[in-house]
C-alpha cells in the first residue's frame, strides 16, 4: 500500500501545526522526597509541516511518547522534541503535558496531608528548543483571619498563585512550590488583617524571590484574588513591573 501522506505535495502549502491532543497518558515525574511519582497527564504533540509534505503519520506521535514514558524531566522533555522534529521531517516539534503533582504537608491540627498542585509544560524545537513550566498553587487566609471568620478548620482560600519559569538548570518541582509558599506567608506575616494582603504585594513577593534563584532565567507571576462576585489580580515577568487589575 502507497504511503500517501509522505507522497510529495507540490503546492507549496506550510501547515503549521499538525498532531495529536489531549491524550490521557500515564508519566513518571521526578519526586524530591519519593524519587518519582505517577500521574497521569493530557498530552498535546504537534509540528510544522514542511509544505512539501501531504500529511504524517498520526500514529507516530503515540509511538515516540511510549518510549519515554517511564520518566519525564527536562532532559527527557528534549529529548522526545528532537526524536518528533527528526522522525517526521517536521521544521519545529511541539509538546504539551499537563499534570497534577502531589506534595504531602504537614498540618498543625490535621498531620500529613497530600496537596495538589496543578501544573503544565510546554516545549517547542526549531533551531534551539525552549522549555517552559507552569503551576499553580493555592493562597490560603492567614490563619487568624480564619478563626476570626468562625471556620477554624476551613481551608480559608484565598486565591491563587500562577508561576511559569524558565530554566538554566534543573529545579525541583518540590522546590518551586515551597519558595511560593514561603513568600506568600511571609507577606501574611507584615498584615494584620486580610485588607492589607494585597495581589500587588503577594506578586512582588513571590518575583523578589523568583530573581534571586540563579537556575531560573525567565519567569512570569500571576496572582489571582477570589472575591465574591469578581477576581482581581496582578501580574508580573521578569524585568517588568507589575500590571493590576
Amino acid at each position: 500500500m502507497k504511503d500517501i501522506q509522505s507522497q510529495l505535495d507540490h503546492r507549496r502549502i506550510n501547515i503549521k501545526k499538525v498532531g495529536v491532543k489531549t491524550i490521557s497518558y500515564p508519566i513518571t515525574v521526578l519526586d524530591k522526597a519519593r524519587k518519582s511519582q505517577r500521574t497521569v497527564a493530557t498530552v498535546n504533540m504537534y509540528v510544522n509541516l514542511p509544505h512539501h509534505f501531504k500529511g504524517t503519520h498520526m500514529s507516530r506521535f503515540v509511538e515516540i511518547l511510549n518510549r519515554f514514558h517511564g520518566r519525564i524531566d527536562l532532559e527527557s522533555f528534549h529529548q522526545i522534541l528532537e526524536e518528533m522534529k527528526a522522525r517526521l521531517d517536521a521544521e519545529a516539534a511541539h509538546l504539551e503535558m499537563s499534570f497534577d503533582y502531589f506534595l504531602l504537608h504537614d498540618h498543625r491540627q490535621e498531620g500529613l496531608k497530600a496537596a495538589c498542585y496543578p501544573c503544565r509544560m510546554h516545549g517547542s524545537l526549531h533551531t534551539s528548543d525552549e522549555l517552559e513550566f507552569e503551576f499553580a498553587t493555592p493562597i490560603a487566609l492567614p490563619y487568624k483571619e480564619r478563626l476570626a471568620s468562625g471556620l477554624p478548620r476551613s481551608p480559608g482560600r484565598w486565591g491563587t498563585a500562577t508561576v511559569a519559569v524558565r530554566f538554566r538548570r534543573f529545579v525541583w518541582i518540590e522546590d518551586l512550590i515551597t519558595l511560593v509558599q514561603e513568600a506568600v506567608g511571609q507577606e501574611q506575616k507584615l498584615f494584620d488583617d486580610v485588607q492589607g494582603f494585597s495581589v500587588e504585594s503577594l506578586t512582588r513577593s513571590v518575583g523578589r524571590r523568583l530573581s534571586e534563584q540563579s537556575a531560573i532565567k525567565w519567569f512570569s507571576v500571576n496572582v489571582e484574588n477570589l472575591a465574591e462576585g469578581y477576581s482581581t489580580f496582578a501580574a508580573m515577568q521578569s524585568g517588568n513591573p507589575v500590571v493590576c487589575v
